[in-house]
């Protein structure tokens, strides 16, 4: 089952600043900020220092709604038009699957679906019209 939709915005290393701003100019609330200095160590890919205090996932509620954000990763593509994603969130990984590959037909995809640390199942992939997707799994095991 479909969980949730939100906003995701992608910035490219101005995050921490972002925040900062929405939480003032929209009166958000931070309910949590990640960098990737805090994703687990991977030896085999070491965060580089100019990584670190980039914003791998903020969530602010904005009233009822919630926004989230992040930064590229150093040396990833920020396009101009692309900082604005749709986040949806599922319940079911066969679920999260026939999502992603529907959304992939005669489009793109950017990350495979794979295990991350925060989710049994993520992806992300452009569909036909030029819409970012990040397809987020989200079981009881790992809310």
């Amino acid at each position: 089952m479909i969980l949730e939709i939100y906003p995701y915005l992608v910035l490219n290393g101005n995050g921490q600043e972002a925040v900062k701003f929405y939480e003032d100019v929209l009166e958000a609330k931070v309910l949590g900020v990640q960098t990737f200095g805090d994703m687990p160590d991977n030896p085999e890919y070491p965060t580089p220092m100019e990584a670190k205090d980039r914003i791998l996932n903020a969530h602010l509620k904005v009233g009822n709604t919630d926004l989230m954000l992040s930064d590229t990763f150093p040396g990833q593509p920020y396009h101009i038009g692309s900082q604005v994603t749709i986040a949806i969130i599922i319940n079911d990984v066969e679920k999260s699957k026939k999502v992603f590959e529907k959304l992939q037909e005669d489009g793109q995809v950017i990350m495979s679906l794979q295990e991350t640390f925060w989710s049994p199942l993520y992806g992300q992939v452009i569909d036909k019209f030029g819409i970012t997707w990040q397809v987020s799994t989200q079981t009881a095991d790992n809310k």
